[in-house]
């Protein structure tokens, strides 16, 4: 299978032919650390963009998509500015990368890892935990949910918000993502009302998390070139024995 490269900011996503990673859009600006769980992906210390999201799980681990794998990530906490140092924020070096080991590249199954954080992280009021789903949860066609980042918020061109911005999405019925030849319904979630062509996530923010009623059910993975809804999430609740077993396993 041809394998398609994204060249995004510094960094480079392996994607599906046709296909690119989660970006905001037609969403709004947040309230200030409102998702006190997200977290922005960075390449090198001193950038100001974010090259992925990601969400806290535990005080030292972080959950995001595979495909966001590179060296020396560091992590930003507490933010809402991502251009600037704000009081709230924590940055904290990645010790360890821990990609599903079925992770695959070319069809995007399995897009899930946890990053290992060097240090806990200081709960406050703008750095806290998102609950996981039980083990099988489902989430139903029709349920709405939330998602944030600080991704590309064009469909078409290219605009880098300095402030978290979210949406609501509404979960839709798995036959609606057939048109991704590898969309596995048991571990991805269709997401994104056809209907709404202004709402979707589109590139830019993979790694972050679908929250329905405060819990984190998915994560931003991938879809069409061209911005349309629905999109593709790793759905968390197929992995969630899989996340406690590797937290348990490297937590120190």
């Amino acid at each position: 299978m041809q394998v398609h490269i994204l060249f995004l900011l510094p960094m480079a996503f392996l994607l599906l032919p046709g296909t690119q990673a989660g970006e905001i859009i037609g969403g709004h600006e947040a309230e200030p650390h409102s998702r006190p769980y997200m977290v922005c992906l960075k390449k090198q210390i001193r950038d100001k963009i974010c090259s992925c999201g990601g969400f806290l799980v535990a005080e030292n681990f972080v959950l995001t998509a595979a495909h966001c794998q590179g060296r020396n990530i560091t992590v930003v906490l507490g933010a809402h500015n991502i251009r600037q140092r704000e009081p709230s924020q924590q940055v904290i070096p990645v010790r360890r990368q821990i990609p599903h080991p079925q992770y695959n590249r070319e069809t995007i199954n399995n897009d899930i890892m946890l990053l290992q954080l060097k240090k806990k992280a200081r709960l406050t009021k703008a750095v806290q935990l998102v609950p996981l789903p039980e083990e099988d949860e489902e989430v139903m066609p029709e349920d709405v949910c939330n998602v944030a980042g600080w991704g590309n918020t064009r469909a078409r061109g290219f605009e880098l918000p300095s402030k978290l911005q979210e949406v609501n999405l509404k979960v839709v019925e798995a036959e609606r993502c057939w048109r991704y030849l590898n969309f596995i319904p048991t571990t991805m979630l269709c997401v994104g009302d056809p209907r709404e062509v202004k709402k979707s996530t589109f590139r830019g923010d993979s790694g972050g998390p679908l929250v329905c009623d405060g819990t984190a059910q998915g994560i931003v993975s991938y879809g069409k070139n061209d911005g349309s809804p629905p999109r593709v999430f790793t759905s968390v609740s197929a992995y969630v024995p899989w996340i406690k077993a590797n937290i348990r396993k490297h937590q120190d």
